[in-house]
């Protein structure tokens, strides 16, 4: 596959952040559509999964309602990229672990890259992380007791990124998805599904541009302990 150079993924805040406690939202989660039409992230207290489809910004909160974002609420962590497809191919009744292996195998393990699953479902399912307030608590405390949620012969879209090793904390190493219906009634964090039929689009990414929240001084005066968030990353991911 030829990386295009203009391709990049541009992620404000960090996943490692996210997990160590850093949920104050530090960035309009509409500046990202500078940056990109396509992507994912969540709002500040770490409430709910954010899905960038299309140029639209839609909203998965933790009772399993969707809502479209104005642009002004506020984030801890997004990635997003504009989206152009350099890789397509069609695929039917295929668990996610076989699409994952599949994918896998025709892009570079060393490259971010865009995913994107558009079609019908036998089954996906996925959680919804609760809004917290301060005093946050970490991620993985959340994730362990956050609300899950299954639909079955589902027509959507799944949006997301793989991340390489080298870069685990920043992001999720691996695949990182969120999906959203059709009808925009059904999505959240993919845990696991069944692809019965649809399209696999991907794009490698020549950079990645990391955006910290220079303005938070929780974030500037907050270590972030590797050992600990890998670990968390890998519970709740």
């Amino acid at each position: 596959m030829l990386v295009k150079a203009k391709n990049y993924i541009y992620q404000h805040g960090t996943l490692g952040g996210l997990m160590q406690d850093l949920m104050e939202g530090t960035e309009k989660i509409g500046t990202l559509s500078n940056y990109g039409d396509f992507g994912l992230g969540t709002l500040e207290g770490s409430n709910g999964e954010v899905i960038f489809l299309d140029g639209v910004i839609y909203h998965a909160d933790q009772t399993g309602a969707i809502h479209q974002l104005s642009g002004e609420e506020l984030t801890p962590y997004a990635a997003v990229t504009h989206f152009e497809s350099d890789l397509q191919f069609p695929s039917s009744a295929i668990t996610d672990d076989e699409l994952k292996a599949e994918i896998l195998n025709k892009i570079s393990h060393n490259l971010f890259a865009a995913i994107k699953v558009a079609g019908t479902f036998k089954h996906m399912h996925v959680r919804i992380a609760p809004k917290q307030v301060k005093p946050y608590p970490r991620f993985v405390e959340i994730a362990r007791n956050q609300p899950e949620f299954s639909a079955a012969e589902i027509s959507g879209t799944i949006v997301g990124f793989f991340t390489p090793k080298l870069f685990h904390g920043a992001a999720a190493a691996g695949f990182h998805l969120h999906f959203i219906s059709d009808d925009h009634k059904f999505g959240g964090h993919v845990l696991d599904f069944k692809l019965t039929k649809g399209q696999v689009d991907v794009m490698e990414l020549a950079e990645f541009r990391q955006h910290f929240p220079t303005e938070s001084p929780e974030y500037l005066a907050n270590e972030i302990k590797l050992a600990d968030i890998t670990k968390d990353i890998e519970e709740a991911e």
